[in-house]
This record gives structure tokens, sequence and C-alpha cells, in this order.
């Protein structure tokens, strides 16, 4: 039988993931080739680095399999005779998904989404999944927060991310983080480490990597529960045993309108509205309502995102620059972040970067216009960090803002001091997170 010919459309992450578990060694389809988002991975358009190593293609790829730029889709469903367009994108608009598959369609080629029942791998130890309906939303607190209660109660707990990798594929197979030499030894991007340090802040480890067979085989050895923190509002990887998705009311309506967060909903034993605090109460209920309609099972859990600033009185009336988590921002499609609802709460004039930002940046700001004053963490290669750098000390503020989970003092020499604004999940009233894990050790038999 001839092989179908697939090019598998997303953005270095769970694109790896679904030719990993449907297609690696499945003789029925040939992959002839991964695209490149532009669009999201700024700075990582070198497609040289982005092949598809044979050393995790496996045997039907000796050869490994090359990325192109989705720009040039549709001539390559031409010249390679491509009969299946497959999506492997996450968070991105319905709107979006048809365009996708608009374009695959007119070329000639058919057009696929697969169903997280063909992703999931299963695990030896019981999972609580986390995941979003869109980015930004507060997967990652609520992820450490369950994290932290397992380990109060004396259980193994190891946390496994999925961040997109941007280095050497080979060397990034499966990654553990339990230091910040950990982060130095892979060369972790901003983006990685906005994922990795604050779980290693805490005294935790974090798994990451390419292949999650072998990342979830590695972690049973010391875990005796796994914690799946999802990338973007990505479904989880892993069968869960119990399945948490936080919701945001900063953006109404994305919970059924964001792909694949939609089916993040629908498949939630529980539905955290995160930031109530910040948040219209007509937003609010809005975000309920949509629940409620299309899962009627899942549990509501209502929760602030409480802000924790380091120092309030240095940054106080003060000339602050504003450096806010560069995914949520970007294709998350937030303008604003912790920082920013820090400043405002503090009296803080907000100081504009366009003015000091150089070339690179400025493409940013073009591309994503809802940036407006505030400066995105963009860190995905060494100019884009460089040009963050230089931003901030050209800027004329009393005080760097910074509401990035990251130390940024860590890998930027900056001329002002930076204060660190951080969130953590804080839930109201029943059910909350210390329900959760009884009713998930009750029905793992773990308790």
């Amino acid at each position: 039988m001839k092989r179908k010919r697939v090019i598998i459309i997303g953005a270095a992450g769970m694109d790896y993931h679904l030719f990993n578990t449907v297609f690696r060694n499945n003789k029925a389809y040939e992959v002839v080739a991964f695209t490149m988002a532009e669009e999201q991975n700024l700075g990582t358009t070198n497609t040289s680095l982005r092949r598809y190593p044979p050393k995790l293609a496996g045997r039907l790829y000796p050869k490994g399999i090359p990325t192109i730029p989705e720009s040039k889709l549709e001539e390559y469903v031409k010249k390679k005779r491509v009969d299946l367009v497959v999506l492997a994108y996450s968070d991105i608009p319905y709107a979006e998904v048809m365009h996708k598959a608009s374009r695959a369609l007119a070329s000639g080629a058919d057009f696929m989404l697969v169903s997280p029942e063909h992703t999931m791998l299963k695990s030896r130890k019981p999972v609580i999944a986390v995941c979003a309906v869109r980015t930004g939303c507060g997967k990652s607190q609520t992820s450490r927060k369950i994290v932290k209660l397992l380990k109060d109660r004396g259980y193994r707990v190891v946390a496994i991310r999925e961040p997109m990798p941007y280095g050497n594929l080979e060397k990034q197979i499966a990654m553990r983080f339990a230091t910040y030499e950990d982060l130095k030894k892979h060369k972790c991007t901003i983006e990685e480490r906005e994922e990795y340090e604050p779980y290693i802040e805490r005294g935790l480890v974090v798994y990451s990597g390419v292949d999650y067979e072998k990342i979830i085989r590695k972690a049973e050895k010391e875990a005796d529960v796994i914690v799946w923190d999802g990338g973007n509002n990505e479904v989880s990887f892993y069968v869960p045993d119990m399945l948490l998705v936080v919701a945001d009311p900063h953006r109404p309506g994305d919970e059924i309108g964001s792909y694949p967060g939609e089916v993040n909903a629908r498949l939630a034993d529980y539905v955290i509205i995160n930031k109530e605090d910040s948040a219209k109460k007509r937003d609010i209920e809005t975000v309920v309502n949509n629940i409620k309609r299309i899962n009627p099972k899942a549990k509501i859990i209502h929760a602030n995102s409480k802000i924790i600033v380091e120092d309030p009185k240095a940054v106080r009336g003060k000339r602050v620059l504003i450096v806010e988590d560069g995914p949520t921002l970007t294709h998350g499609n937030m303008a604003y972040g912790a920082g920013t609802i820090a400043a405002m709460r503090y009296k803080c004039k907000i100081v504009d970067p366009r003015p000091y930002v150089p070339s690179n940046l400025k493409k940013i700001y073009k591309e994503f216009p809802q940036l407006g004053k505030v400066l995105p963490a963009m860190g995905y290669s060494k100019q884009q960090i460089k040009e963050l750098e230089q931003t901030i000390n050209k800027a004329k503020c009393d005080v760097v803002l910074s509401g990035t989970p990251i130390d940024l003092t860590k890998i930027l020499k900056v001329n002002k001091p930076v204060i660190r604004v951080r969130y953590e999940l804080d839930e109201k009233g029943h059910p909350n997170l210390n329900d959760v894990i009884n009713e998930f050790l009750k029905r793992t038999k773990l308790k």
C-alpha cells in the first residue's frame, strides 16, 4: 500500500509529540516535513536547527525530517505531492485553524486534527494534569501549588513541562532540571527558563524535552505522583487520573473559541477560573456559563492570582519599566500581566520602552501592537537577549518591574534595580486544591 505523504504544521512542540506517538513507526504514512511557525517562534527562523534528527525520527527516517517555513506550505504540498496536512498547533483561534485548513485544501491535500486519545501516553504512576484554555491563564502557579501540597503530605512528586525546544534536539531528548546549573547546561532560552526556574527556586524537580515517552519513564523512577504542567494550552501528553484546566476571565469566550483550549475545557474534571480579583464580574460569569454549557460535569474552582511584589517601597510612585512574560503577551494576545497590575496598584508611572528598543524588538511591537508600554521578555536567541538588555539599560526609569517568572539579573547585566513580581494561586472557598488532591488520592488509591 502506498504510504500517505504528510506535512505536520506546528510550532516546535506538540508537532514533535504528535509525530512520536502517531507517525514515527507508522508505515501507512511518510512525514515529509514539519513547518516552522515564524509568527510564534520569533528568533528561531534558522531552519537548519529544526531538522528532526534520525535519532528521534526512527528507523523509517534515516535522514531525519526537514523543517520548512510555514509560508511555503502550498508550494511544498504541490512539490512533494503531499496527501495530508496535520495540524499540531496550540493556542490559535478557530478562524486561524480554518485558514490553515483552507490553505491545505486549496493546495490539494486533506486536512486533519488528531484526538488526544491517540497522543496521550500511559504512565505507570498516577498523573495530575494541569492544562489551560489559553497561554498565560496560570497553569504553572497551579501546578507548583499542587506539587507543594502533595510534597507536604509526604509524596515524592515530579513535574513535567512542555515548552518548545529550541536548541540541539538530540541533546534535549529528556532533560532533568533541579539546579540553576542545569539551566546553563541545557542552554535554555528565556522562555524555557520561565518554565523551569520557578520550580528550581522552590527546590522542586521538573523534566522536559522532546521524547515524552523517555521523559515519563525517567520521571517515574523518582516519583510517586507525576504532575503534568502543559505548555500554552496543549492537551495533556499523558493519560490523566485527574485533569484540571485553568481559564482566564480577562479573555472571556476563549474557552470556547481557541484550539485546543476548548478540547481541554470539555475534558476537564475541574475548571479553575483564575485572576478573578482583577477581572470584571460579567466576564467571570461568561466563563462560568460557557464551561457549564460545554462540560456540565466539571467542578468549578474560583481563584485569585495573588500578586506579590518583593519590595513595594522600591516601586511605589516611581518611574517603572515593566517587563512581562513574553509568550503570554505575544501568542497569548494579552496586553499586560502581573507587572502591569502591580504598577497600577502602587501608583507607578509607566515608562514606554518603545523609544529605546533596537530593530529586532521593533518588529515584535509591529507584529503584536497590543504590547503598548510593556516590554516582553523575548529571549529566543542571543540577539534578542542582547536587545532586551540594551532596552532596559537605555530606558529612563527608576526601577524595572519584572512580571516574568525568572530572575532577569541571572542572565542580563542591567544598570538599574530589578524588582520581581510573583503571582500565586489563591482559591476562594470550596472546592479548592486540597479538595482536588483528596479526590485524586482516593481515586488513585494512594491514600
